[in-house]
């Protein structure tokens, strides 16, 4: 894998051949991973993975004509050939009056911040197949667990380099390592799986490997022998691996893409007072060994820490440059792109700020609800908002956790649910979207 000056050198130069082939602008993108994991499976090796890839994307502009192209093959032969297919696929396409590279202005100059994405060295195959055996024995000695589907660890490292014709060059290194575990309980019919699962830039940040495997195991067991809720409004509570999913609904409906095409539920809703006033999220490129940290985003603009939700209230969308260009207004630097095709605006890190009561406190006055562990299916109209999904969990009576349930749907609108959403004060830190538990209120609970 190349390092990232060579990467980065590679992309620039692929730009220069674009240039050379007729091109008026363009940009390339070189992202490369390898990753290693190891399984086992009822305390014995089950499998040994290795993967490399390496990927440049060439976008080019002939006049407000634009194509993407991408390759594997990075020899010189093969990066002449693309620069010449880009170019004649550009003047065959339909002009675009908001195609373009990013404002030259507002490109990233100098370095970026360090942001510690990436750790030194790399664990070595043995001392992840200690980890993943370590997972899958707690989660095994957990009381009533029955079977495993077994215990994995891995690790991996990713270079992204970026150059454009108009003076931006960049590059980085990230690496990440994960320890997950998922077992089996109870017997036939009535069984349940669950599993735990960490996820961290170090392997120094992941909780113990033992601790993942309780939590598989625990989650397993709990859910044995689940009953069936009763239909009719009440409040929901959602555990922190689930309740991310409303901060994703949200970064959906305020993105470029849907706004300027008018497709967002939340196209009217600019500086309105959404959430209660306590309420703050956050969205955080910089944020040290975050998960989607960046130095700079898929267009080469600075990123920066933002408020997207302050005081309760919307404060913007997220924009590459194309739709700031249809909304007349100003890239914000969450341009995101794979390893081809066009960039399309994304969140980084994404977090909802911690309330100032606990989770116990959060569900005591509840008399009837239902906490939500699990969600199943879609079911989300971007256009309308309208929210309805599978799910299972636990009810909650007389403001207490009490027996498994499953089987039913929870439903609503996302606008009166980010009114009536109010969050514990138990922050987590290890995913891409953070947030503490989350209950809201009125929510209609479809069972029997």
């Amino acid at each position: 894998m190349l390092s990232p000056a060579e990467a980065q050198e590679r992309a620039s130069a692929l730009v220069q051949r674009a240039q050379m082939a007729g091109a008026d602008a363009g940009d390339a993108i070189f992202i490369a991973d390898a990753s290693e994991g190891v399984s086992v499976r009822l305390g014995l090796l089950e499998d040994v993975e290795r993967s490399e890839s390496e990927h440049i994307g060439l976008r080019v502009f002939v006049g407000r004509r634009s194509a993407s192209i991408g390759s594997t093959d990075l020899s010189d032969a093969a990066l002449a050939e693309l620069a010449d297919r880009a170019v004649a696929m550009a003047r065959a396409a339909p002009e675009d009056q908001y195609a373009g590279l990013a404002p030259e202005d507002r490109l990233l100059r100098g370095p970026g911040p360090d942001l510690q994405l990436a750790e030194a060295e790399e664990p070595s195959p043995r001392a992840l197949r200690d980890l993943a055996e370590q997972a899958e024995e707690a989660a095994r000695a957990v009381p009533g667990v029955t079977n495993s589907e077994g215990g994995s660890a891995s690790a991996s490292q990713a270079v992204v380099a970026l150059a454009t014709s108009h003076g931006f060059a960049g590059s980085y290194r990230g690496t990440s390592r994960s320890i997950s575990a998922a077992v089996l309980a109870g017997e036939g019919a009535a069984m349940q799986r669950d599993y735990g699962w960490r996820q961290a830039r170090y392997l120094a940040d992941l909780i113990t490997p033992q601790e993942i495997g309780r939590i598989a195991g625990q989650r397993a067991v709990a859910r044995l022998n689940p009953g069936r809720m009763k239909s009719g409004p009440m409040p929901v509570v959602l555990d922190p691996r689930v309740g991310g999913s409303l901060l994703s609904h949200l970064a959906g409906a305020i993105g470029g893409f849907a706004v300027s095409r008018r497709a967002s539920f939340l196209l009217d809703k600019l500086e309105a007072q959404l959430f209660d006033s306590a309420i703050t999220i956050v969205d955080d490129p910089h944020r040290l060994r975050g998960a989607r940290s960046k130095p700079f985003d898929g267009e080469g603009l600075p990123t920066a820490r933002r408020d997207l939700v302050a005081g309760g209230k919307l404060t913007g969308w997220l924009l590459d440059s194309a739709s700031a260009r249809q909304l007349g207004l100003a890239p914000t630097g969450h341009a995101a792109r794979g390893a081809s095709g066009a960039p399309g605006p994304a969140p980084t890190n994404m977090h909802l700020a911690a309330g100032s009561v606990s989770p116990a406190a959060l569900i005591a006055d509840i008399t009837d609800g239902v906490y939500i562990t699990e969600f199943i299916g879609q079911g989300v109209n971007g256009l309308t908002g309208d929210y309805s999904r599978g799910a299972s969990g636990f009810r909650i009576q007389g403001g207490e956790i009490t027996t498994a349930v499953a089987e039913f749907t929870v439903a609503g609108n996302l606008i009166d649910m980010f009114a009536a959403l109010t969050p514990a004060d138990d922050l987590e830190w290890h995913r891409s979207v953070n947030v503490p538990t989350i209950r809201v209120d009125g929510m209609m609970v479809a069972g029997d």
